[in-house]
């Protein structure tokens, strides 16, 4: 805006604020941003519309692809604003696959990531606590009339409202869900630093978050059904941990349902954390390597030389 915004608190008290308190502040919010609108949406589509009326009986989800294109652009739009939010501040990672991908290989301090980890998982457990606020009556109301199997009167639909789990077709092994978190995140880590890469062909007048989150929608498109393309721990573990403390019990920790899969919580932390080291380190090798020796001959020799001359930093 145009015009100068005044602090609602004092400058001399906001000073502490200014590092990486301020930074772990803004980490904290955009996260929350991210899940209330992405595990808002879910809940739209799970809990909300059936029991309002508004889809064929208060049981009815995901009978055609629109009804996953919902999922799929909702938290494409909830990833955009929560950048939105908190990009000026803290660069927005939101994800600590994101963190860990700039501290390996864009100079991100290290005495930053877990600060970070902890303000994003606080983020987005307490934006799962205001979708379970906002919600609470319709996740009832569905929990109360579809049949079992349930764990505290709860069923593992309304728990996919906030946290993710494997396709039955995997048949409870780890492989499968673990290799999608890995390539869905290696994926976001890829687009991700196409997008804020300078030398390659940037995102001009700040529409970045814009296009990171259609990289989310696509990968949620292609990706997404064989384990809900958490593709970060933060989305994951916060609001598994409001579920668990509301009653879900081992639907959230370990993660298990008779007979379908069992102890899968720490799947999509630890698949997208690789997933997103790997993402990076892909997109450097094959784009950012060539791009720098692109830039590199493009130097123009000076007089009487046929090659520039490289000074000791370049070395």
């Amino acid at each position: 805006m145009a015009v100068e915004i005044p602090s609602l608190v004092k400058t001399s008290r906001l000073r502490s604020r200014g590092g990486l308190l301020g930074e772990c502040v803004a980490e904290f919010l955009g996260t929350f941003v991210l899940i209330a609108f992405g595990c808002g949406v879910v809940a739209m589509a799970v809990a909300a519309l059936p029991g309002s009326g508004r889809a064929a009986t208060p049981t009815t989800i995901f009978l055609a692809a629109g009804d996953w294109l919902l999922i799929t652009w909702g938290w494409a739009l909830a990833v955009v604003f929560g950048v939105y939010v908190a990009g000026g501040v803290s660069g927005a990672h939101l994800n600590p696959a994101v963190t860990l991908a700039m501290a390996l290989r864009r100079g991100f301090s290290w005495a930053k990531v877990l600060p970070y980890w902890f303000s994003q998982v606080v983020g987005a457990l307490t934006g799962a606590a205001l979708v379970y606020l906002v919600y609470h009556d319709a996740i009832n109301a569905y929990d109360s009339i579809v049949p079992g199997p349930k764990v505290n009167g709860h069923t593992n639909a309304t728990f996919s409202i906030f946290a993710t789990f494997p396709a039955p077709y995997f048949h409870g092994g780890v492989w499968g869900p673990l290799i999608d978190q890995i390539v869905g995140t290696a994926f976001l880590l890829m687009l991700i630093a196409a997008v804020i890469d300078l030398r390659n062909q940037a995102v001009k007048a700040n529409l970045g978050p814009l296009i990171v989150g259609f990289a989310v929608a696509a990968i949620g498109m292609s990706y997404g059904a064989n384990a809900g393309y958490a593709i970060n721990p933060a989305r994951d573990f916060g609001p598994r941990l409001l579920t668990y403390a509301e009653g879900w019990g081992s639907l959230a920790f370990p993660g298990s349902v008779a007979g379908s899969f069992s102890n899968y919580w720490w799947i999509p932390i630890v698949g997208p954390l690789i997933g997103g080291a790997i993402g990076i380190v892909v997109y450097d090798l094959f784009i950012g390597d060539v791009l720098n020796v692109r830039a590199e001959l493009a130097e123009l020799p000076p007089p009487g030389r046929s090659t520039p001359v490289r000074t000791s930093d370049d070395e």
